[in-house]
């Protein structure tokens, strides 16, 4: 990866819109004015997330991004609690492919 796409990825990992299912809403318009960027390079950061380092799942029509491995490194301990904010959060997601 490049010096620019560990700050895109460290921007998805940690923005505001995050979730403990690692599966949120987000346009690439919020994206490019949270990250200064123009809306041609968040896009162009998303594809090559999405075919070059198979990060990602980004769905056009719903602008939900899933972040692959999210649950291996964030849920490893949490309990109750974090089990039944993850099921609340997994019945928000539009587009249930984004799951998997």
């Amino acid at each position: 990866m490049t010096a620019g796409d560990k700050y895109f990825y460290l921007y998805l990992l940690t923005n505001e819109g995050t979730t403990q299912i690692g599966i949120y809403q987000i346009t690439k318009k919020q994206i490019a004015f949270d990250m200064g960027y123009s809306m041609e390079s968040v896009g162009a950061l998303l594809q090559r997330f999405r075919d070059h380092h198979k990060l990602i799942k980004y769905n056009e029509e719903t602008r939900e991004i899933a972040i692959k491995n999210w649950g291996k490194y964030n849920l490893n301990r949490g309990g109750k609690p974090i089990l039944d904010c993850v099921k609340s959060e997994l019945k928000e997601v539009k587009d249930t492919l984004l799951i998997q």
